[in-house]
């Protein structure tokens, strides 16, 4: 009897002992689970960071193939004049070393608009992975920054920046705001357009008419809080208003009604330097 006890015991004890094992072992794997589940979430955050510089990449590829194809066609209509200057020199009707010099002034100038080119589209690069860099992960799911055509835009949600009906800035938006600012101090040498842009649904506001309003005094608000509260340069500021009518998707539906509620912050290089470059364009003799 006391040999069962004994034994009885010792079973009891190791079976608790098992127990005791099992929940540490329990409590460590949800610890890495965690961690798993949180480098994960890092990792997506990542890559959406990576897939936003790559669109930014592929946008840029296209222009700079679009830009070659124009310079192959310019280079090919000159070589064209070329030619036919050469057979037309055999008759005396052509000055060949007049016609070089021509040929070798546009390239001269070609070459400009190339390098003032490329040289805008690395800095609105940088200007966007700058900026992208600068926001935190709420703020990227708000904030769309693109480069189209050699220009920078910032899209804003309105239910970041304003209340429901509104044009006054709320509190949220100051930092994403602030962020925005420092980097268009940063390059001195753009110019902002803020735009503003509504869904089709009518405004009830006794000091608003109609969208046309709204769109206008949101895009109002955020040039005077870029000047104001950030201290951007207002001669460089414009603000402008698109009511309903620049939608970037369907109104069918709440999601693109969101959409295209939302305010942009369009960043260009000054148009002046561009029209300095054109009017030293080298004349030309179509004789």
């Amino acid at each position: 009897m006391k040999h069962r006890l004994i034994l009885l015991m010792t079973l009891l004890l190791t079976i608790v002992m098992s127990s005791c094992v099992s929940k540490k072992e329990m409590e460590a794997l949800r610890n890495e689970n965690a961690k798993l589940r949180q480098l994960n979430e890092d990792t997506r955050v990542e890559l959406a960071g990576c897939n936003s510089t790559t669109k930014n990449l592929q946008d840029r590829l296209g222009t700079e193939q679009k830009r070659m194809e124009d310079l192959r066609a310019d280079y090919g209509r000159l070589q064209g004049s070329l030619d036919k200057s050469l057979q037309q020199n055999s008759q005396g009707n052509v000055n060949i070393s007049k016609l070089v010099d021509e040929i070798n002034a546009s390239n001269r100038f070609i070459k400009q608009l190339v390098d003032a080119k490329t040289k805008s589209d690395s800095l609105n690069i940088v200007l966007t992975n700058n900026l992208t860099r600068s926001l935190n992960r709420d703020e990227l799911q708000e904030v769309d920054v693109k480069v189209l055509k050699g220009v920078v835009y910032i899209s804003l949600a309105d239910n970041m920046l304003y209340k429901s009906g509104s044009y006054l800035i709320n509190d949220r938006a100051s930092e994403t705001l602030s962020k925005i600012a420092k980097i268009i101090k940063d390059y001195k040498d753009y110019d902002v357009l803020v735009e503003g842009n509504t869904d089709p649904v009518p405004i009830s506001q006794p000091n608003i008419r109609n969208n046309w309003d709204l769109s206008c005094l949101r895009a109002s608000s955020v040039v005077q809080a870029l000047q104001t509260q950030y201290g951007v340069d207002p001669k460089r500021l414009s603000a402008a208003g698109r009511g309903e009518y620049n939608p970037i998707t369907t109104n069918d539906t709440e999601v693109g009604k969101q959409r295209n509620r939302r305010t942009q912050i369009i960043i260009t290089p000054k148009l002046d330097q561009f029209m300095d470059l054109i009017d030293k364009a080298p004349e030309t003799n179509n004789e």
